[in-house]
């Protein structure tokens, strides 16, 4: 398993739900309806006696019941309250008002358990840039993503759009034209598994609508933003969770790769999220993808440039090298 290096913050924690406070409050007023009748001489009641505070109340158990219908609203017929007790009414309005208000935390506390959707989605993390660089000889856009958690994201697929400025062949002006993208990743398809943070990327071909992107086009002035969408269910709960970024041209690096986040210690692979956005450069043609298609000769320059340079450094040997002082003969006399 991956050890996360204890970087779950604990606001991220599901909260648990309270324990149920109703049977609490249901032997508390059964005590308080038990004294009333024992204060009242309702427990044991003799002839020429004055009527009841509450019938049919004999014991605590009888209290008790009659205590769980007040609050539940179940009346049977066999237990109520009579006129002969203000403090006895007033008692039943305050137990009413109570398990209103039980009612009320309890429903709060299942709502805050099932709409847990929106914070599980805080924990779905996306890399603060994107990247272009080459990878198996194309130019892809990649970013990162990643989960914090440690329960899992059940059939989690990621989608991208590009979201631009385009006029028709009619010369209607679109101001956010959206396209679909295909989106790749290490099996293969839309569909990932987060158990540790994955590098999604685009293979920039013919079909691309960053086709014809250029390392000059990529400031903030461009009209160019790529949305990511990143979908699947909550295991703990069933809900759908939805988590999205975007990216803006200044905020796309070309000629930059992720560095690798994931490494084996003690037999286990654990995750440094500290690097999670962290790039490096990388030999990257500064070109379009439809002229790197055109001119292959531009790959195999770069190929060979970026070949010849760790070369240089070990042309020297360390034998050759120059000693920094010298012994004269006289000293060795």
């Amino acid at each position: 398993m991956l050890s996360r290096k204890g970087i779950i913050p604990e606001e991220y924690v599901l909260t648990r739900l309270a324990e149920d406070p109703a049977e609490p409050s249901w032997l508390l007023f059964a005590m308080a309806w038990w004294l009333i009748a024992f204060a009242h001489g309702d427990l044991a009641p003799s002839k020429g006696t004055a009527e009841p505070c509450v019938t049919s109340i004999h014991s605590f158990s009888s209290a008790f019941l009659f205590s769980i219908e007040v609050q539940v609203t179940i009346g049977f017929g066999g237990r109520m309250v009579t006129e002969e007790c203000p403090l006895a009414i007033l008692i039943l309005i305050v137990q009413n008002i109570v398990g209103l208000m039980i009612n009320a935390i309890m429903l709060g506390c299942i709502f805050m358990k099932t709409a847990q959707a929106h914070r599980r989605a805080e924990t779905l993390i996306f890399s603060k840039h994107a990247v272009i660089a080459l990878r198996h000889g194309r130019l892809c856009f990649m970013l990162r993503v990643g989960d914090l958690r440690k329960s899992m994201i059940i059939s989690a697929t990621i989608h991208m759009q590009v979201v631009r400025k385009t006029t028709s062949p009619e010369g209607e002006v679109v101001p956010l034209h959206q396209v679909d993208i295909p989106m790749e990743n290490g099996v293969g398809g839309n569909s990932i598994f987060l158990v540790a943070p994955l590098i999604i990327y685009h293979v920039i071909d013919a079909n691309s609508p960053l086709y014809d992107l250029a390392p000059s086009d990529l400031h903030h002035h461009q009209d160019l933003e790529i949305i990511v969408i990143l979908e699947g269910v909550v295991e703990t709960t069933g809900i759908t969770t939805q988590a999205r970024t975007s990216y803006l041209a200044d905020e796309i690096l070309w000629g930059q790769r992720f560095v690798p986040i994931v490494a084996e210690e003690d037999g286990r692979y654990s995750v440094d999220y500290s690097k999670f956005g962290n790039t490096i450069k990388v030999p990257t043609p500064l070109c379009t993808a439809r002229q790197l298609d055109e001119d292959r000769s531009l790959l195999e320059a770069l190929t060979l440039a970026s070949a010849r340079g760790p070369l240089r450094k070990r042309s020297v040997p360390m034998a050759k090298a120059k000693p920094k002082f010298s012994i004269s003969p006289d000293s060795l006399s």
